[in-house]
């Protein structure tokens, strides 16, 4: 393919030189390659004149070709591109997800893929690829799902998060040892979580074998946005979802407490509509969704 455009170029400008700078190649390399094709079709391409080439009746006839092909090429990528460029992508996440997780990540995709035209569905209730509201799905829960087939999955880590002024104090009034104050901690801040496949403290509490330890929560938040934003301000200890709580425990505005941890059971999954093939744009931004979700945290 290279040497046709290299040919096309040359015949076209009547000239190796304008032909080297329109591909952006060197002069000897396309000298190579139209005498590369000379040697394979067994015959001269062109008349070599001083400071001047002169294309056969064979290379009128070829590149009179490779012209009308080209343009067709042209037209169907640009034809391609119209397409994309008027697709707009709707991804369905919970609102933690999309506030904590998916947000800071949107400014990498937008560079990566400026024509790209996205639109954020975030509620907490179940949201389903059946009734085409949506076309890319982050979703925690374990698979298989009727409505969609998983392409990426990722496991999270549960433990409890507070401002490192709150586990200072926590520190100095138990001798450093975090985990004496989680056995039977107080001012515990919890998520009021509507889909079972969340963790509430009661169950955190469960799984990590300390069943009967867990006061009642000192505050409540029906958005887990809102109870990670009460942590960070010194309120309390929030239950810390490692993938959503990733940037604020680099940035130091949250620490873990103690050493315990659990692993939930359901996965985050990258969903795409299980009856129906998604457009280009669409599979594009789910893969891009599967590859930032198995990049490490941190």
């Amino acid at each position: 393919m290279s040497a046709l455009l290299a040919l096309e170029a040359a015949a076209r400008h009547r000239s190796i030189t304008l032909a080297a700078v329109e591909l952006g190649v060197t002069q000897a390399a396309v000298s190579r390659q139209i005498s590369a094709l000379e040697t394979e079709l067994g015959q001269l391409l062109f008349h070599r004149r001083h400071r001047a080439i002169e294309p056969t009746e064979t290379c009128l006839a070829l590149t009179a070709a490779l012209g009308v092909s080209f343009t067709g090429i042209r037209t169907s990528v640009e034809q391609a591109r119209a397409r994309v460029r008027d697709t707009v992508v709707t991804i369905g996440t919970t609102l933690a997800f999309s506030t904590l997780w998916l947000m800071p990540r949107l400014r990498a995709f937008r560079d990566a893929v400026p024509m790209a035209q996205l639109r954020m569905v975030a509620r907490d209730d179940r949201i389903g690829l059946e009734a085409r509201e949506v076309d890319v799905v982050v979703r925690f829960g374990i698979p298989p799902f009727a409505d969609g087939r998983v392409i990426a999955q990722r496991s999270d880590v549960l433990f409890p998060v507070c401002a490192p002024a709150f586990a200072a104090r926590i520190a100095a009034e138990y001798a450093g040892d975090a985990d004496r104050y989680i056995a039977a901690p107080r001012d515990l801040i919890e998520n009021d979580v509507s889909d079972r496949q969340w963790y509430s403290w009661a169950d955190w509490f469960a799984h990590a074998g300390l069943r009967g330890s867990m006061p009642a929560p000192a505050m409540r938040f029906n958005h887990y946005t809102d109870a990670i934003e009460a942590a960070r301000a010194g309120q309390g200890v929030a239950l810390g979802w490692q993938a959503l709580c990733d940037r604020f425990l680099a940035d130091g505005s949250l620490v873990r407490l103690g050493t315990r941890e659990v692993l939930p059971h359901g996965t985050y999954n990258v969903l795409l509509p299980a009856h129906r093939r998604p457009d280009p744009m669409g599979e594009l931004v789910a893969r891009w969704l599967a590859d930032q979700l198995a990049a490490p945290t941190g």
